[in-house]
């Protein structure tokens, strides 16, 4: 079964409102990479030689050793977001560089201890830094990044700079929290009254996700200097579209294909997360109860996959720790029955919805505003 947002975002790459612009979120998102990529460099040059390797390594500029490499280093939708809110507030995108760079570089330090965390071993078909580099060497990278990008933002001209900085700050610290929240959640029993609630989990999406979006949207309309109530307007936009990625995230997690994500089949159940569909599911009532009553059963007994949790302990993992296929089958059909499926779609379309108001409500410049909800619809419209 595939379900897409057609009645949101339409049918297309593009936007409807084609006759402002022909751009695809690919063309978008290289126009301000490209754009982006040599005050990054910049920066990033400005560290010690190895911690610029493992940098430069993470933004797929090089490989183990600094040999430069052609490999993608993502997609750069956090500096675009900075980039085209400054448009889309009536500047040019070169306005808000310095803070693209900053939300970059925080992005890229947030996957670097990401990935320490959650012990994963390969991200974008290499392997992580800390797996190529150990786990130290990529303490160390992730916090000269977070340290570059208050540097960028300091180092903005006029009287921008101080607020900027408090905006990342503030994003920074939201991002903490929601990252502490979904590591809690780990430990948190599937039932009963310490389980964790849809409610929560929209708060830790918001902050994990949804902060540094807000932020990005932000600090772009700011350093173009909009008015207070559009850069707050576009960080709550921002926020619901971290929310809606997330959770649209959480879907590919359990029933996206592999070849389109590049993960296994059902591995968010492997990996027992508290992800939306699951906990949506195990708060059913009604004609969904029945199955969420099985689907707690067979979550309570399925075994827990420790080795999962530490880079360490990932050294001497196997796989048989872990939920098997009949197991992980048998929990991805309990939660669409109970309704998880379901209610996670609604979820995301009504943030969607959300950052469609905040759009709405703003006076932007037609063409930034219209690559605006292409990038969203790029976001989002992924099958699931």
């Amino acid at each position: 079964m595939t379900t897409t947002f057609p009645e949101l975002l339409g049918a297309g790459e593009t936007t409807a409102t084609a006759d402002e612009t022909t751009a695809t979120a690919g063309e978008i998102l290289g126009r301000c990479r490209e754009l982006v990529r040599p005050a990054l460099a910049d920066t990033v040059g400005r560290l010690h030689p190895w911690v610029a390797e493992m940098a430069a390594y993470s933004f797929g500029w090089c490989d183990v050793g600094g040999t430069p490499a052609e490999g993608s280093g993502g997609k750069g939708v956090r500096q675009a977001l900075a980039l085209l809110c400054a448009e889309a507030a009536g500047a040019s995108g070169e306005a808000a560089v310095a803070g693209a760079v900053a939300v970059e570089l925080v992005h890229t330090f947030s996957l670097l201890h990401d990935d320490i965390m959650d012990g994963d071993q390969t991200r974008r078909t290499r392997p992580t830094v800390w797996k190529a580099y150990g786990t130290g060497p990529a303490v160390l990278a992730g916090d000269a990044l977070f340290a570059l990008a208050v540097e960028a933002l300091a180092g903005v001209d006029g009287t921008g700079a101080a607020p900027a900085v408090r905006q990342l700050s503030a994003a920074l610290g939201d991002l903490v929290r929601g990252q502490a929240d979904d590591l809690l959640f780990e430990s948190r029993p599937w039932t009963g009254p310490e389980a964790v609630g849809p409610e929560e989990y929209r708060t830790m999406a918001e902050h994990k996700t949804g902060a540094l979006l807000g932020c990005a949207a932000a600090l772009g309309a700011a350093l173009a200097g909009a008015p207070e109530p559009t850069v707050a307007a576009l960080d709550r936009a921002g926020r619901h579209m971290g929310v809606a990625f997330q959770v649209v995230d959480d879907l590919l997690g359990i029933w996206g294909d592999p070849a389109v994500t590049g993960k296994p089949v059902h591995r968010d159940l492997r990996q027992r997360k508290k992800t939306f569909p699951v906990l949506a599911a195990l708060s059913a009532r009604g004609p969904g109860a029945p199955a969420a009553e099985r689907l707690a059963t067979l979550l309570e007994e399925s075994p827990e996959p420790e080795s999962l949790k530490t880079p360490e302990s990932l050294k001497t993992a196997e796989s048989s720790e872990s939920p098997d296929d009949d197991t992980t089958r048998r929990a991805a059909a309990l939660i669409e029955q109970a309704g998880g499926r379901s209610a996670a779609l609604e979820e995301a379309d009504r943030h969607i919805a959300a950052v469609e108001t905040c759009l709405e409500s703003l006076p932007l410049a037609p063409r930034a505003s219209a690559e605006l909800r292409t990038l969203l619809g790029f976001l989002v419209r992924r099958d699931i």
